[in-house]
């Protein structure tokens, strides 16, 4: 059983496509299968995501697969020559009426009309992630004028940003109807929304999903600045998903990287108060692309979302494009368990002097408390149905793993994301009520990872069909 708690989430893409690289990614430490729908068929798709279940099971592990919609990236056309370099200085023009493959080093097409309507003289636009500025000058009724600020290369198709927010496109696209219809398809056990802007666009994606037939649980990527203009635009949208990205790509063009680093703690923060899950997502090890080694900046950025409780830390071009994506993992995964190290990660202050408002939040909470204050406890089993209650146990922080046991497919791989829990088959159903107890010790003894005279936390419910039924704990020495 692995010791790191912190969960890495890779992504799939023509470097790791086949069922060798896959393997690899999976013995190296994959615990969340990214599935960005912003790139390739969804016959790629699907092929990565039979491998990913079929190589899973092959080596007994639990992998979660999610599905990442792309939402609405505003983007520019292309241009003649494909690129075109910009200087500052010079006048650039946005425009709704150019020919779309007809851009030059003076204008280019946009696919968003509504570009128009959103800007005002004085704001910037940033192209490229932010390596491109632009300054507004005027706004007609189909084009934006604009003084280059920054400039360099630009080439066909990149993003548009308004700096601060503000652009008014829709969270989900017609292709984003379509994507979680593929996702329901696949049966992934999450689905990432971009750009939402307020819990309603979460709410509406929930919806969709189900719909669908789907019971993934929804991730929002906190990308856009008006997702953390203040505590509760931040809150809403948490607390109307299941777990958040920290989607630090387009959120820093949009609020500047000077902000970056204190956003992120504050989501990571809010998300787990919350009882949410939390991923750290974009250029973690972005030099990994191309080389062996992260840098030391890299390391350090790992650790600190690993210090700071994120649930997960995510791998996007470094494994879906780059040269070394088993490598990458593998490189997260060493410095995840080194951050883990550090006695910080295993105090926690979390909801101590609140009151709880469910029962079994109750049970979860109280047995983490008893785990982190008995020192005999070794480990915590949590008979559960829809993974709730372990989720819940995974926002204290503490040292002590947690088993979720149950029957349920889809909650095995569930529960890949929370940190520090493991998921074991387990279905208490078919037991006497009286053996539950020692049958889940015994799987335990069989996998090594408690010993006679070892103390076990186990939670359960008094019906083991119940979702949200947990009302009972036990500490229990192992025999």
């Amino acid at each position: 059983m692995s010791k790191r708690r912190t969960k890495i989430v890779a992504t799939l893409g023509p470097a790791s496509d086949t069922e060798a690289i896959i393997e690899k990614l999976i013995l190296a430490g994959m615990d969340v299968a990214r599935l960005n729908f912003s790139h390739g068929s969804a016959e790629d798709h699907r092929q990565k995501a039979f491998l990913v279940r079929k190589i899973a099971a092959r080596h007994q592990r639990y992998v979660a697969l999610m599905g990442d919609l792309q939402g609405p990236k505003i983007r520019i056309s292309s241009f003649i020559d494909k690129q075109v370099t910009l200087e500052a200085g010079q006048a650039f023009v946005l425009s709704n009426n150019h020919p779309a493959d007809k851009g030059n080093r003076d204008i280019v097409g946009i696919d968003y009309p509504p570009l128009v309507h959103d800007c005002a003289p004085g704001d910037e636009l940033l192209l490229d992630d932010g390596k491109i500025i632009l300054q507004v000058d005027k706004v007609e009724d189909d084009s934006v004028h604009t003084t280059v600020i920054a400039g360099g290369e630009l080439s066909d198709h990149k993003g548009i940003n308004r700096r601060g927010g503000g652009i008014s496109a829709p969270s989900l696209t017609d292709k984003d109807r379509e994507d979680i219809t593929l996702a329901a398809e696949l049966k992934v056990d999450y689905v990432a929304v971009s750009f939402p802007r307020y819990g309603s666009d979460m709410g509406q994606a929930r919806e969709l999903i189900q719909q669908a037939g789907s019971n993934a649980w929804v991730i929002a990527k906190i990308e856009r600045a008006e997702a953390v203009t203040d505590d509760q635009a931040l809150d809403n949208i948490i607390s109307a998903s299941d777990g958040v990205m920290v989607a630090r790509g387009d959120l820093g063009v949009e609020i500047g990287d000077a902000r970056l680093a204190g956003i992120q703690k504050r989501i990571i923060k809010h998300a787990r108060t919350l009882n949410k899950l939390v991923i750290t997502a974009t250029q973690m090890m972005e030099s990994m692309v191309s080389s062996t080694m992260p840098t030391r900046a890299e390391v350090s950025d790992v650790a600190n979302a690993v210090l700071d409780h994120t649930d997960a830390v995510m791998l996007s071009a470094e494994s879906a494009a780059g040269k070394f994506p088993v490598e990458a993992v593998a490189a997260m995964a060493r410095i995840c368990v080194g951050a883990e190290q550090e006695p910080v990660s295993i105090t926690s202050g979390h909801r101590l002097g609140e009151r709880f408002s469910r029962c079994d939040d109750t049970i979860a909470l109280s047995a983490m408390y008893a785990a982190n204050h008995f020192p005999g406890v070794k480990a915590i089993i949590s008979l559960t149905e829809s993974g709730r209650t372990p989720l819940i146990m995974s926002r204290i922080r503490s040292g002590v793993p947690i088993f979720c046991f149950t029957r349920h497919p889809h909650t095995l791989n569930r529960a890949a994301l929370f940190r520090g829990v493991y998921s074991l088959p387990f279905d208490a159903a078919t037991l006497d009520p009286a053996d539950v107890s020692d049958a889940a010790i015994a799987l335990l003894k069989e996998q090594a990872i408690v010993k006679r005279g070892d103390w076990i936390i186990l939670s359960q419910g008094d019906f083991h069909s119940d979702s949200g039924g947990t009302n009972g704990m036990k500490i229990l020495k192992v025999k």
